[in-house]
């Protein structure tokens, strides 16, 4: 007798159907094969699955079982598919008769027929939605994952015997309620930006960037502050928006990475990989290709300490995702590609030992260390920042001063209102912050008068900025108008954005 039962598999951050078929030979010897590509993980389902079922109290069939899981040329991973081949099993064998064309099932089962924490459960939720199934069968510790997705029932499983009476109609299982998503930022975090004395510069580079999605490099000696102005930076971002969350989710969701008791994604993600990091690690690969770091800071900061510390080649493959907010990984089974809008902190020291410049402590680096070092950052990459900010060391007055700085709190609420201007502004485009502007949206959204042409005619002849260069000053220049919520891009705004091109063009 033949069985399909539907689930899904996750191809990037997407899902796409799978139909799992079970054929049970009438007559034949005992046997269970599993085709379609499918890996280790998936082969080991038949000894999850025969265990599972003999321990609910079904009946194993003591004959050739084949599982096809259709398309055949789709590599199949993971134990997502234990759930949908133990149904089919039982569907197939003659112990249930169930109508379940409405319905999508995916879930790792235990051997004593419990369902276990899945990954990418969203995906597949999201997917069932729209090709209009009426439920998705999931694991009860995924509940609430699925019940952010509206117009489907989540039905949540903690056992397969449970499974098996809701479809005989002998017991049924209640959908989870609908989960109303509240993105408040009401987080409590570790630094503020009122703990940090001195660094106003540093301070309002930082507002910029936070209101515009804009990159940072940060450049001092050691101790000057980098490191807990960029810890300090997540507790100034604007809050995200639904579509923001749903495709942060999504990444941790296929990649397990999500709590069970926290649904969405509410806050914007803060990822600080060590430099000796591989170029897989952060730009994301393997064999079969999966997101890395860069992916995982989507709509929200990766920060990189110890810029020049990192192999060149690493922070070479960085030119295309801070160019273009996406990273194709091509492998010999596939090539994908991920989501990559990250806002990008680099802290770098000038030199070797770091005091280069600095009006307290002596260089000890000859100039050919000097030069070795900072050619560890091409030119490209460093065209590629907005915001190039020197971090001086901080004097002994303003550690000990009693002066309080602005809050984190206060700041955010600027950083809120300048990104809410950009989110009108671009209502009728895919962009969220003035940092996505292409060459047409900057024509259209950044207009300026004469007295502000002339301006930049000048700098560009003077600066020598590269037609990049050009462009993020524009784009920067608009972002510094937002926080003051004027509505023209001014001359003051401009010289501002100028002077975060300064350092990178001397």
């Amino acid at each position: 007798m033949l069985a399909k039962v539907t689930s899904g598999a996750t191809v990037g951050l997407n899902a796409v159907l799978i139909t799992v078929e079970v054929d049970i030979a009438a007559q034949s010897l005992p046997s269970f094969s599993i085709v379609g590509l499918p890996d280790k993980a998936v082969e080991e389902s038949k000894e999850r699955v025969r265990a599972a079922v003999k321990n609910v109290g079904a009946e194993f069939p003591a004959k050739r079982i084949i599982v096809n899981l259709a398309p055949a040329d789709l590599p199949k991973e993971g134990p997502a598919y234990d759930l949908p081949i133990a149904l089919g099993i039982l569907i197939a064998s003659g112990q249930l008769s169930a109508e379940i064309a409405d319905s999508l099932f995916i879930g790792e089962l235990s051997l004593d027929g419990s369902l276990r924490f899945t990954s990418g459960i969203l995906p597949a939720t999201i997917l069932a939605k729209e090709k209009d199934f009426k439920r998705i069968f999931i694991p009860a510790v995924n509940a609430k994952e699925a019940a952010i997705v509206d117009g489907l029932r989540a039905m949540p499983v903690e056992n397969l015997i449970d499974l098996f009476h809701h479809l005989a109609g002998n017991k049924r299982l209640e959908p989870h309620p609908q989960i109303e998503v509240d993105l408040a930022n009401n987080k409590i975090y570790e630094f503020d930006m009122k703990e940090i004395r001195g660094q106003e510069t540093a301070k309002r580079a930082l507002e910029i960037a936070a209101a515009g999605a804009h990159n940072v490099l940060l450049k001092g000696p050691p101790g000057a502050g980098k490191t807990l102005l960029a810890r300090a930076f997540p507790s100034v971002l604007p809050r995200l928006t639904f579509e923001e969350a749903l495709e942060v989710t999504k990444i941790y969701s296929i990649l397990g990475q999500l709590d069970p008791e926290e649904p969405i994604v509410k806050i914007r993600p803060f990822r600080s990989p060590h430099h000796s990091a591989s170029a897989i690690g952060l730009i994301g690969g393997g064999t079969h290709p999966k997101p890395g770091e860069i992916s995982l800071a989507h709509r929200g900061i990766l920060f990189l300490d110890g810029f020049p510390e990192f192999p060149r080649s690493v922070l070479e493959s960085l030119r295309g995702p801070l160019e273009d907010g996406v990273v194709t990984v091509s492998r010999a089974a596939a090539s994908l590609s991920f989501p990559a809008k990250f806002t990008l902190i680099a802290a770098a020291n000038p030199c070797p030992c770091g005091f280069l410049g600095d009006t307290t402590k002596e260089c000890t680096c000859s100039p050919g260390q000097i030069i070795r070092y900072q050619k560890r950052l091409s030119g490209p990459i460093l065209d590629r920042i907005d915001l190039h900010v020197e971090v001086p060391a901080v004097k002994v007055d303003k550690l000990t001063g009693e002066a309080e700085a602005e809050t984190s709190e206060t700041i955010r609420e600027r950083t809120q209102k300048a990104r809410e201007a950009q989110l009108k502004r671009f209502e009728n485009t895919d962009l969220t912050s003035n940092s996505e502007m292409g060459p047409k949206e900057i024509k259209e959204f950044c207009k300026l008068d004469p007295d502000c042409l002339n301006l930049l005619r000048a700098a560009v002849s003077k600066m020598q900025l590269s037609a990049r260069a050009y462009h993020r000053v524009l784009k920067i220049a608009r972002t510094i108008a937002d926080l003051e919520g004027s509505e023209n891009i001014n001359t003051q705004h401009i010289a501002e954005a100028l002077q975060y091109r300064a350092k990178l063009e001397s």
